[in-house]
């Protein structure tokens, strides 16, 4: 019996941090959406990595 509570004790601990994890990742996503509304979208510039600029002679 103490071995089924110690599994039920590890399953329940693992969904809460599968939950959390989740929730964590949408609010990082909706808050990025809020952000590119708000400023405008910043793929268009990209910072580093993306397109590269050609010079124009």
């Amino acid at each position: 019996m103490r071995t089924k509570a110690i599994l039920i004790a590890i399953a329940a601990i693992f969904a809460v941090g599968a939950a959390g994890v989740w929730f964590l990742i949408s609010e990082k996503q909706a808050a990025q959406e809020r952000r590119e509304e708000f400023f405008g979208a910043t793929k268009e510039f990209p910072t580093s990595g993306g397109k590269k600029l050609k010079p124009e002679w």
